[in-house]
């Protein structure tokens, strides 16, 4: 691996080799081929959340036809456990001889940009100690949570409870939860996995929710994809047609959300209903918030649902007064006895993994700054970001913003760029600056705890991240790479006027 100055300098250093990173590195090895790309990655193997989640039954919480890349088949069952999604990232690699690129135990402490040199210096840390390499561009794909500790609220009595207290994200390999009482505190997508997973091995195990969030139960099969299997069509094919049917099942539900809440809301409750029977109290599953102001989550075959109908689980929807020695006292005056209690109660946000970042030797506030698109930030120079979608996979916007990178790293060449840095129009300065997301939109805790870590959105399409996978897959590939927003400069500093240049 390069390091120091010299001649062996980047084009495009990546950071994180997680679903986006891998992906990211796949855009340009196959599409920029010229280009001296490396991926550094501060874990010891790829993976991301994947690699570092391993409480049981650790899933996705959307189906793999989108949340796998574009142009990789997917052909296992739609929800799909972590050692699936590692196989598959994996064959990735492999298949795209992704392998030399990346480089492990590579943890970034510092980027800094020196508009004299039009280069990123890199600081990072390895087993051997630390290390500079330098860099065209930085395209930043570390996920967007920390990795290192989730998310537990500091109740009170915590210290005073004589059970053990774990975080799914920090799980024990050696924990032991056979005959033993168990409370779980959450009610996203981990609890709900959580649950079903421990269930036979608990004496019982109690979810306790402050309030109730939706859930989609189904079958964990595509019943589509394996009737066109049936008839031997390529999978190359059948990826592409489930895709596509899954893209437009899940706009015309998103939209149905907004336009139909309360009709929608009815059949998310129907669904869950039909596991737990008429006479269960609905209201631990009827949450407050019209359906996908947070992330809805599927349930395969409803397997939370059967566990709390065959008694082995069971709801309790009220707040935490304290913890005390025997589990946890509730407002309500009960006590929830525990050996046991699981925190999955959510993660700590970060942005660019909390790497310190200068532009000149003054410090890059994020905050202070608006993001354009959601993928690049005001004069920051050379440098991409992946943030994915809520409402959809992820990873979809993984391949749009490749498809953009490639294209933007393209022109530069041919305009003879080598800095490039969005700009805030003048009108749009004037705006008042907005929190990263609209809360009336989407809301999730983890959001508003680390909204002060965001770069801010102004009231222009241009300049925030819209949510909206349907819109920005056409709308993307049209941006027009010679508008106002972007700044060019050759290597002397110049500005590039890019209309004279394709006019030449």
């Amino acid at each position: 691996m390069p390091t120091g100055k010299g001649t062996d300098i980047l084009d495009v250093l990546i950071v994180g080799a997680g679903i986006s990173g891998v992906g990211a590195a796949y855009h340009l090895r196959t599409r920029c081929p010229g280009k001296k790309v490396a991926v550094f990655e501060a874990l010891d193997s790829f993976g991301g959340t994947w690699k570092v989640h391993t409480y049981p039954g650790i899933r996705s919480d959307s189906d793999l036809y989108t949340f796998g890349y574009r142009d990789k088949p997917w052909t296992g069952p739609p929800i799909a456990t972590a050692d699936e999604i590692l196989a598959y990232m994996g064959e990735f690699i492999e298949e795209n001889d992704l392998g030399p690129l990346i480089h492990y135990n590579h943890k970034i402490t510092k980027a800094a940009w020196s508009s004299e040199d039009k280069l990123w210096t890199v600081t990072y840390e390895t087993p051997d100690g630390a290390h500079t390499v330098q860099t065209r561009f930085m395209w930043m794909c570390q996920g967007y949570y920390d990795l290192d500790k989730g998310y537990t609220p500091d109740w009170d009595g915590m210290d005073d409870f004589k059970g053990e207290i774990v975080h799914p994200q920090n799980w024990p390999d050696d924990i032991d939860l056979s005959g033993k009482k168990v409370l779980v505190i959450g009610s996203g997508a981990t609890a709900a996995t959580l649950v079903p997973n421990i269930a036979d091995q608990c004496e019982h195990v109690t979810l306790l929710q402050r309030s109730p969030t939706y859930f989609v139960p189904g079958r964990n099969v595509n019943e589509l994809a394996d009737e066109l299997r049936r008839l031997e069509i390529d999978e190359d094919w059948i990826h592409t047609i489930i895709r596509k049917k899954v893209l437009v099942d899940q706009h015309e539900f998103t939209q149905r959300a907004k336009d139909e809440s309360e009709s929608v809301k009815d059949e998310l409750l129907a669904g869950v209903q039909a596991f737990l029977g008429e006479d269960f109290d609905m209201s631990h599953f009827t949450p407050h918030y019209r359906p996908w102001q947070q992330r809805i989550a599927f349930v395969p075959d409803g397997d939370i649902f059967q566990g709390i109908a065959s008694g082995k689980a069971s709801i309790v929807t009220d707040h935490i007064d304290r913890f005390v020695p025997e589990g946890i006292r509730l407002t309500s005056g009960d006590v929830l006895e525990a050996d046991v209690i699981i925190t999955a109660t959510g993660f700590n946000l970060k942005f660019l993994g909390n790497i310190p970042f200068e532009v000149d030797g003054k410090p890059v506030a994020w905050n202070d700054r608006l993001t354009w698109r959601g993928m690049m930030i005001e004069d920051v120079p050379n440098m991409l970001f992946v943030f994915g979608y809520f409402r959809a996979s992820w990873t979809l916007r993984v391949d749009l913003l490749g498809d953009f990178m490639v294209r933007l790293l393209k022109h530069m060449d041919e305009v003879g760029a080598v800095e490039v840095c969005p700009k805030v129009p003048a009108g749009v300065q004037a705006k008042e600056r907005l929190s990263w997301m609209n809360p009336d939109d989407f809301n999730p805790g983890y959001l508003k705890r680390g909204e002060h870590l965001m770069p801010k959105r102004a009231d222009h399409p241009e300049w925030q991240h819209t949510q909206d996978y349907w819109h920005e897959k056409d709308d993307l590939p049209e941006i027009d790479l010679d508008g106002d927003v972007f700044e060019y400069s050759d290597a002397q500093g110049h500005i590039i006027d890019t209309h004279k240049a394709d006019a030449a």
